[in-house]
């Protein structure tokens, strides 16, 4: 019997193991919080940090592979995992290529794929030169940690260079800056290769943010096919410039003109991808575990229409209860996915409805139905 290790003990972690359970494969699982919501349903669950080398290492003891769930960890732990004989994927070489952001934008640029004009920002000096460099607006971002746009800031003038400087740490976190791409649209694409060498691309997702924060995803994306064509081999370009196995999440920018420009990658299954349960033939989680063991990868064909809408805390609560999952599923075509975190903040992803449908429209209407139904106490 395969034994995983998971990085992360948050929703996608739960996702991947609900998916693997299938397969009958055991998980452990490291998150430093004792209730996350993979604790429920993991073999077993290290409680420890995600810099903390030693507990990685103790993980990777008790199991045949290790992932992870999100990006943020320690390089240095995966690079001792991979030591002792124990595989990683993404290995650590592909997390080095992704974690800074201005590494990873400097590899995809070397690899001759499409990123906006961006610079690096060592001091305060610098940013003044990038200002004088690209128009106003400009983007200061850190290189590291940043999600969900916490690290991004704004500058619209030269007025505002020291406040967005201040905003991001003054210096004390690695920074860069990237010209604002006036596009016509966010989209993002799933690609997944196999330890095995099988290459599998899902298809286009067109993505509206409220507040930075991923709101609904519709698939296909209303894109042309010239575009789409583009976003594909786009996607394949980035396995291979970050040597990526298993999931990765490719976000794009389609300009005015139709074409595509790379925001950002993520080495793991992606919010974006949440569709592919109910969507696809295979979902992301299915498709990223049989990638990481070798097995011949699934169809990720569409199935029909697809709409995801995320489920986002708006107010501070102890107890995370839900209510109104009765009324939304008077809906038959309705999925709802709770996530099971404990606690309520604003901004905090709780959980997310797909709906399927025979046209986009209809199954756009099913899912915000439903999201107003649905609420935590």
């Amino acid at each position: 019997m395969k034994k995983i290790g998971i990085i992360g003990g948050g929703q996608l972690g739960k996702m991947m193991i609900l998916d693997a359970k299938r397969l009958d494969y055991q998980f452990a699982i490291l998150d430093p919080t004792p209730d996350c919501p993979a604790h429920s349903i993991a073999d077993s669950h290290i409680v420890a940090g995600f810099e903390d080398v030693e507990a990685i290492k103790r993980l990777a003891s008790r199991v045949d592979v290790v992932t992870y769930e999100f990006e943020h960890i320690s390089v240095k732990a995966l690079e001792e995992v991979e030591k002792t004989g124990c595989p990683v994927y993404p290995s650590s070489k592909t997390l080095a290529y992704i974690q800074n952001k201005y590494v990873q934008k400097k590899r995809l640029k070397e690899c001759g794929i499409p990123v906006p004009e961006f610079l690096p920002v060592d001091n305060y000096g610098d940013l003044k030169r990038a200002a004088q460099t690209f128009p106003y607006p400009l983007i200061l971002k850190t290189c590291t940690g940043g999600y969900d746009g916490k690290g991004n800031h704004v500058i619209a003038s030269e007025a505002e260079i020291s406040e967005g400087y201040q905003a991001l740490g003054s210096g004390k976190l690695p920074l860069m800056v990237e010209k604002c791409v006036d596009f016509e649209k966010e989209v993002s694409i799933l690609a997944c290769r196999s330890i095995n060498g099988d290459i599998c691309v899902f298809p286009v997702a067109e993505n509206v943010h409220k507040n930075s924060i991923l709101d609904e995803t519709t698939v296909p994306a209303k894109i042309s096919e010239e575009t789409k064509k583009e976003a594909m081999e786009v996607a394949k370009a980035c396995l291979k410039a970050v040597d990526a196995y298993g999931m990765l999440c490719i976000e794009l920018f389609v300009t005015r003109e139709g074409h595509i420009l790379v925001n950002e990658l993520a080495p793991r299954p992606h919010n974006s991808g949440h569709y592919t349960i109910e969507g696809c033939y295979t979902s992301q989680f299915e498709q990223h575990i049989r990638a990481i063991l070798g097995l011949p990868l699934g169809s990720a064909e569409l199935i029909r229409p697809s709409v995801m809408k995320n489920i986002i805390g708006d107010h501070y609560a102890d107890q995370a209860e839900v209510l109104g999952l009765d009324k939304a599923y008077e809906n038959p075509n309705v999925k709802v996915h709770i996530y099971g975190k404990t606690k309520v903040a604003p901004g905090r992803k709780m959980g997310h409805i797909t709906a399927t449908a025979d046209t986009l429209e209809e199954a756009l209407s099913q899912v915000r139905k439903a999201h107003e139904a649905i609420s935590f106490q």
